[in-house]
């Protein structure tokens, strides 16, 4: 299969996924889709970061979720979206007309790769790894999921722009988290712990459900806009 084709296939796919004939889930999407909807999860995860470690280590991770979403951030926006320069599906010549957008929203000019994908997927694995709870983990992966496919859903971005900024983003993740270990290593921050009451890597479990209930209440304030943009 060479590139034109790749392309096909990723415009093909986007018509299939982009869109509804439901304001609700309009609504809803174009609520997961805002970074300030995540705000309050963002509060909890820095409450239980702070709670869970040292001075010297909560330092060294806020800098490294930082520079995780920094460098997802810039490296897809700086550097690949003009380089590449794809237009996004709701500015492309050839698309623009078949695309269900929402309230007219159409993003900037270039979309590959995601920056949204990039972010979320970078958070995603770096918190992952660094708490390490399977049920943690699968959530955050539904929320990079869930903010990567609204993009697609908007019409704002192509599947492979959101595949590409994933592997981008994970890559970072996972670079910056063993930066972290490299870190606790040489300073004496490696936890291992075995009680039921903490995560392996020393995090409370009751924290965890704490990280827990804030994402299923900020779904929960979602579908809530749905409701509200629907009717």
């Amino acid at each position: 299969m060479d590139w034109q084709q790749l392309i096909h296939f990723d415009q093909q796919l986007l018509l299939k996924l982009n869109g509804s004939d439901s304001l609700f889930w309009d609504g809803f999407m174009m609520t997961v889709t805002r970074t300030g909807t995540w705000i309050p999860l963002a509060v909890v995860l820095f409450y239980v970061l702070i709670k869970n470690n040292n001075m010297r280590n909560i330092l060294f991770i806020l800098l490294m979720i930082a520079l995780t979403i920094t460098i997802a951030d810039q490296f897809a926006s700086t550097f690949c979206k003009p380089y590449f320069k794809r237009f996004r599906p709701t500015n492309d010549p050839i698309l623009m007309y078949q695309v269900d957008v929402v309230n007219n929203y159409r993003g900037g000019l270039y979309g590959f790769i995601s920056s949204h994908a990039a972010n979320t997927f970078g958070v995603f694995v770096y918190v992952s790894l660094l708490i390490r709870n399977r049920l943690l983990t699968a959530t955050l992966f539904i929320w990079a999921l869930l903010c990567s496919y609204s993009r697609i859903y908007l019409g704002v971005h192509y599947p492979g722009d959101i595949l590409a900024g994933a592997l981008e983003g994970s890559a970072v993740g996972a670079l910056l988290w063993y930066c972290t270990r490299l870190f606790q290593q040489k300073n004496g921050g490696i936890r291992s712990y075995i009680s039921s009451q903490y995560t392996s890597t020393g995090y409370l479990q009751e924290d965890v459900h704490l990280l827990l209930l804030a994402f299923y209440l900020t779904l929960c304030y979602a579908a809530i806009q749905g409701v509200v943009y629907w009717m």
